[in-house]
């Protein structure tokens, strides 16, 4: 008693008796918290799909409070996320995810340690523009859809990517008041889901029209029928993407093909002059760091350039 008394008037933490924590409380404690964080509601969602896989994961094996949670549980757990996030960039941030959960866990003194998650190794995503004839082939390949209305869908949405660079989350749930005509020229003027970062992108008059002409169920989407939740969505149309190019006889040489639509429009640009800066700013990059990761080597004339600058130090030596 007179540790303790000791312990509180100098101000040290006194440890409380371990007390026993369901999984399943200590997840609804930890959604709450982010919920207040205020984020967008597709964050949470994806902490909440993730440590419900967890808890099932647990219960499994036998095991239901946090105390329970071992290194080796959270291994083979892990082992798990191929299924579910083919793509290593999406498994990296499962991990970050997860282990915010622990670190949440053990400042709430519910565990006495946070306990190691594996390394994850990210791979470098290829980038793999198509070439005219290739996209040509895409587009003939449309009426691998079997509806004439769907297989329309398909092509506005190939054409709106190739064009606008948008990802295929940002082009499938366009709205169509983010398609502008402001004097001779249609822009997409948006923001994009993944980093929030506003674009405004030119597009060529005929497929502005061709996509504002489209029949469209719900008239406040572009493509969207406003039903359904957005990830299924996005799983249902890259399903479909992959099908116009097996259709078309393009490779499916990485797992998101429909990423080298964005790929063409941003190769395209960089090939014919136009500064990375301004490509970065049309992609929605946060940091242009990103843009030079992915296409540094697609810049035209910048080895040129750099040649130049060299050179232009001999006559002054």
């Amino acid at each position: 008693m007179k540790r303790s008394l000791e312990d509180q008037l100098s101000g040290k933490t006194v440890g409380k008796p371990e007390e026993v924590r369901y999984i399943a409380a200590c997840v609804d404690f930890f959604l709450q918290n982010k919920t207040a964080e205020n984020p967008e509601p597709r964050t949470v969602a994806d902490y909440q799909r993730l440590l419900q896989r967890l808890q099932a994961h647990c219960e499994r094996a036998g095991v239901f409070t946090i105390q329970g949670v071992t290194r080796e549980l959270l291994t083979t757990f892990c082992a798990t996320w191929p299924q579910f996030y083919p793509a290593s960039q999406t498994r990296h941030r499962a991990r970050g995810r997860l282990s915010s959960f622990l670190r949440y866990c053990f400042e709430s003194q519910w565990i006495p340690r946070i306990p190691a998650l594996p390394k994850m190794t990210l791979e470098a995503a290829p980038t793999m523009p198509l070439t005219t004839d290739e996209f040509k082939r895409l587009l003939a390949a449309v009426p691998v859809l079997k509806d004439p209305k769907e297989a329309q869908r398909l092509r506005c949405l190939l054409l709106l990517m190739r064009y606008s660079g948008l990802a295929i989350r940002d082009a499938l749930t366009l709205p169509r008041r983010e398609l502008r005509k402001e004097g001779e020229h249609y822009l997409v003027v948006t923001a994009r889901q993944k980093t929030g970062t506003d674009v405004s992108v030119p597009l060529p008059p005929a497929l502005a029209e061709e996509l504002l002409g489209f029949a469209n169920e719900n008239p406040e989407y572009l493509l969207w029928s406003g039903t359904g939740r957005e990830d299924c969505l996005v799983v249902l149309w890259c399903d479909r993407v992959g099908r116009a190019f097996d259709a078309a006889g393009i490779a499916r040489v990485c797992h998101m093909v429909s990423h080298r639509l964005r790929d063409t429009f941003a190769v395209d640009l960089l090939e014919k002059g136009v500064p990375l800066e301004e490509v970065s700013k049309l992609l929605g990059h946060e940091s242009i760091r990103t843009t030079e990761k992915h296409y540094a080597k697609w810049v035209k004339g910048r080895q040129d350039r750099l040649i130049s600058l060299v050179t232009g130090t001999w006559a002054a030596v």
